[in-house]
């Protein structure tokens, strides 16, 4: 069932579960994507078309908040908003180990491959620079709870930054982690959200509860 955070006649946000892609492939038309669509024309009675497009996308085994645009006007202005840097996420990861430190910056070099990002260096042909933050909430056992905010948006980043530094996401079999996570998902969560209302230019933010 669909966890619809908030809504208006410009914005749809929604909690994306584990195990579902944010929109179609040529492979599938299952998606968070087409499920909004649906309920949207469900639950305002739209006999047509229904717009809507996401602002940012999660991988399929991430679960957290996406944003989507009602409007062509939403979608321009929340795109400037993301170019300006207006938004902010925050991610909990569940990782493999003890990390050394508390709290720390990572920065690598990231190549968008083949559905992964490689490693590279600054020379590397197609490298982006990837850079994030992260704090230690607390130790689970064997894992370290995270929460990590992004300073750039990278193809994998979050996954392929924590497996370079030897503590990959729980369940993310592609980045080295031998650990199984239920719903063909992964221990990373989109779990809290801010940004100016496309139209209002209020502040909204959103945290989920429960992660983790």
């Amino acid at each position: 069932m669909l966890e619809v955070l908030y809504v208006d006649n410009h914005i749809l946000l929604v909690n994306k579960p584990a195990g579902l892609a944010t929109q179609p492939s040529p492979t599938s038309d299952e998606s968070l994507e087409s499920l909004c669509k649906e309920w949207v024309k469900e639950q305002y009675k739209k006999p047509g078309n229904v717009f809507l497009h996401a602002i940012h996308r999660l991988d399929k085994p991430v679960s957290g908040i996406v944003l989507f645009a009602r409007t062509s006007k939403a979608l321009s202005r929340l795109n400037e908003s993301m170019r300006e840097h207006e938004m902010q996420k925050v991610y909990i990861a569940l990782v493999e180990g003890h990390l050394k430190d508390s709290e720390g910056r990572l920065e690598h070099y990231l190549v968008h491959g083949d559905h992964i990002a490689h490693l590279g260096t600054e020379k590397t042909a197609g490298a982006k620079r990837a850079s994030l933050k992260y704090i230690v909430k607390e130790r689970k056992g064997d894992c370290s709870l995270l929460e990590i905010t992004l300073e750039t948006g990278r193809y994998h980043q979050i996954r392929a930054q924590m497996a370079a530094i030897g503590h990959p996401v729980v369940g993310d079999t592609k980045y080295g982690s031998f650990k199984v996570y239920p719903n063909q998902g992964i221990a990373l969560c989109h779990a809290r959200f801010s940004f100016p209302h496309p139209i209002s230019k209020e502040q909204h933010s959103y945290a989920l509860a429960n992660t983790f």
